[in-house]
């Protein structure tokens, strides 16, 4: 059963492969400002694939990733292409474009980076995440939001706040369907599905009132996520005459595992 009130899973997958770099969109993309524009969710997944398929080298893994949302996604074919700038066995810089019938609508960068030492005693500084709530419980009034897209294709158990009472939150989550059709998502990928929701979990003002979207989305890694459930504990920060900074620390049932930081525009919303 959906968690968002009246709505369910819009789809069985995020992406159908086409073949080439090029995938089709599906409504479950769909972000909460409108049925043919996309999460960030979904976009961050894609490039994070992108990354760990791109000429991998044994021992590595990607350990950061920055999303830079040149235009709104439209829910639409996309072409995803992938280039080494700076190779290496220890170090590799990546960079990746995710192009829209010729126009680039995303630029990201990656960090590959090989695995450190396993005797290595683990430095940890952030405390346990709360536990998972057993039940499912149901998420505040949505008002004109776009709900019947990523919203409805997670699983969501909030601990602390609601996607519709402004305030810090935390929440447990996990992705209904895969990234891609016929595939698992790799641990990095159900990371970056989840990250780009840090400003909707942590938000502060009423965005019945405020429109907040972020311009960029920094994901960064000190190990890789074990299983599907993921905890994010996220908060907003906002000046008049400025900007807002979300940041959020992201666990699983081991604990903290990575930071999420965005950067966001904030603006009065327009009368429905």
């Amino acid at each position: 059963m959906s968690d968002v009130p009246g709505a369910t899973v819009p789809a069985e997958t995020f992406y159908e492969p086409l073949g080439g770099g090029r995938f089709a969109s599906t409504p479950a993309t769909a972000g909460p400002w409108s049925a043919g524009l996309q999460h960030g969710g979904p976009v961050a997944g894609l490039m994070g694939r992108a990354f760990e398929r791109h000429e991998p080298v044994p021992g590595t893994r990607v350990a950061r990733v920055t999303i830079e949302i040149l235009s709104p996604v439209p829910v639409a074919e996309l072409d995803v292409a992938v280039r080494v700038v700076r190779p290496g066995r220890r170090v590799t810089y990546l960079e990746g474009e995710l192009v829209h019938e010729g126009r680039p609508v995303v630029r990201a960068n990656a960090w590959r980076i090989m695995g450190a030492p396993a005797q290595l005693e683990p430095v940890v500084h952030a405390p346990a995440p709360p536990p998972r709530p057993e039940s499912t419980p149901l998420f505040g009034e949505w008002g004109d939001l776009h709900v019947r897209g990523y919203l409805s294709a997670m699983e969501w158990r909030p601990v602390r706040g609601s996607f519709g009472e402004p305030g810090p939150g935390t929440v447990w989550a996990r992705s209904r369907i895969p990234l891609v059709a016929g595939e698992s998502d790799t641990p990095l990928v159900r990371a970056l599905t989840l990250a780009d929701s840090a400003s909707g979990v942590g938000s502060e003002v009423d965005l019945g009132k405020w429109l907040i979207i972020n311009t960029d989305m920094t994901v960064a890694l000190h190990r890789d996520p074990v299983g599907e459930w993921l905890c994010m504990d996220a908060s907003l920060d906002a000046s008049p005459g400025g900007s807002a900074l979300c940041t959020a620390t992201i666990a699983d049932g081991s604990g903290e595992f990575g930071r999420v930081l965005q950067t966001l525009l904030v603006d009065e919303r327009p009368p429905a």
